[in-house]
C-alpha cells in the first residue's frame, strides 16, 4: 500500500480503523505527511474520518494518541501477567502455568544424544527424531 501511494497510484487510502495502521503516534503521523506529500488522502471507517478536512486530520491525530495509550495499557497488563506467572507459577485463576515451549521427552533427549555420539548430524539427527533441529542444537551444546 506504501508504495502504491508513493507511486500515486490511488487518491485515497480507506483503512478499517486507525489502530490498524501503525504502532504508534509518530508511525501514524509520518504515514499521514507521506500520504499528504504525495496528494493521498485518507479514511478510517469506523471512526468516520475524513483527512482531506482539517478537523479530520486533527482528529486523526487525537485517535492516535488514544490508540498508541491502549496499546500501552494491554501491554503494561501483559507483562504484569506474566510477572506473576514467573513469581508463582500460576495465573490469576490459581492454576498452574509454564511459560515457554514445552520441552522434549526424556526418550527423544536420549535418542538424540544417542544418534549424535554416533556422529551424525543435527539436521539428519531432528528428522530421524521427527523434532525441530533447535532442539537438538540446545541439547548437543
Amino acid at each position: 500500500m506504501l508504495k502504491g501511494v508513493s507511486r500515486k497510484e490511488f487518491d485515497v487510502v480507506a483503512s478499517w480503523s486507525v489502530d490498524r495502521l501503525g504502532r504508534s503516534l509518530l508511525d501514524l503521523i509520518t504515514m499521514l505527511q507521506e500520504f499528504h506529500s504525495t496528494g493521498v488522502d485518507l479514511y478510517l471507517h469506523k471512526q468516520g474520518i475524513n483527512t482531506t478536512t482539517p478537523a479530520g486530520k486533527a482528529l486523526f491525530g487525537m485517535l492516535g494518541v488514544f490508540a498508541e495509550f491502549e496499546r500501552e495499557m494491554i501491554r503494561d497488563r501483559v507483562m504484569a501477567g506474566l510477572a506473576v506467572v514467573k513469581e508463582t507459577g500460576k495465573n490469576k485463576h490459581g492454576e498452574v502455568v509454564t511459560l515457554g515451549r514445552p520441552k522434549a521427552s526424556a526418550k527423544v533427549e536420549a535418542q538424540i544424544m544417542e544418534l549424535r555420539s554416533q556422529g551424525m548430524g543435527k539436521l539428519k539427527i531432528a528428522r530421524t527424531v521427527g523434532c525441530g533441529v533447535s532442539v537438538v542444537q540446545r541439547l548437543v551444546a
